[in-house]
């Protein structure tokens, strides 16, 4: 990430913008140092500055020479949505890549996010895919958090999942946030963190929503 020093944030932010060609809107910054001078004379100021293809270079790199260095040829496409990326991968190797239960692309997201959250000092949304094996499981998990939802209806007995990476919880909670009679909470700690479907009465107090952290 590119550091830029100018008398001002404004002239700073207007120099780094004509520079990556973009929008000041468009810029994400950080002020690594500002020098006051005497009477205004000498200011400065500093910052780390990126916008997204800078994030979508990084990825490209990152990928490229990580794969290289294990002499594997890979295909890589990124897609850009808000505030993220979706990469999606194809190999000759993509059953190895996934793992098994999907624990090795699992890992392999933590380690990309937390190198890109650590290059631009930021929380950016990041998933990487295998031959869209997660945009299928995601579509698997949303039927089948409905199925268990209506039989919790029905029944008014608690269902506990079985452990999921925080990404795919994500997926069990957005799908559920608005079902009437259920509540979702994910119990367990680390590898054996899960979703609970829970039937709830509609006179009870509306909880807080569930979230997941990284």
């Amino acid at each position: 990430m590119k550091t830029y020093t100018a008398k001002t944030l404004e002239d700073l932010l207007a120099a780094a913008a004509e520079e990556k060609g973009c929008a000041v809107e468009d810029l994400h910054y950080t002020v690594t140092e500002e020098k006051k001078g005497l009477l205004g004379i000498g200011n400065s100021v500093s910052a780390e500055v990126f916008n997204m293809d800078d994030v979508k270079e990084f990825l490209f790199d990152y990928l490229g020479d990580f794969f290289t260095s294990i002499d594997q040829d890979i295909e890589v496409a990124i897609e850009e949505r808000t505030d993220g990326f979706i990469v999606n991968l194809n190999a000759d190797n993509n059953a190895v890549l996934i793992g098994k239960m999907g624990k090795t692309l699992a890992a392999f997201n933590t380690v990309v996010r937390a190198a890109v959250n650590s290059e631009f000092k930021k929380r950016i949304d990041i998933l990487i895919d295998i031959n869209h094996y997660k945009e299928e499981r995601y579509a698997k998990l949303r039927s089948m958090a409905k199925r268990i939802a209506k039989q919790v209806q029905r029944s008014k007995i608690d269902v506990a999942l079985d452990p999921m990476p925080n990404d795919e919880r994500k997926i069990i909670h957005k799908t559920l946030n608005d079902w009437r009679n259920i509540r979702t909470e994910s119990e367990g700690e680390a590898s054996a963190r899960h979703v609970c479907i829970r039937y709830v009465d509609n006179s009870e107090p509306a909880p807080a929503p569930e979230t997941e952290e990284e």
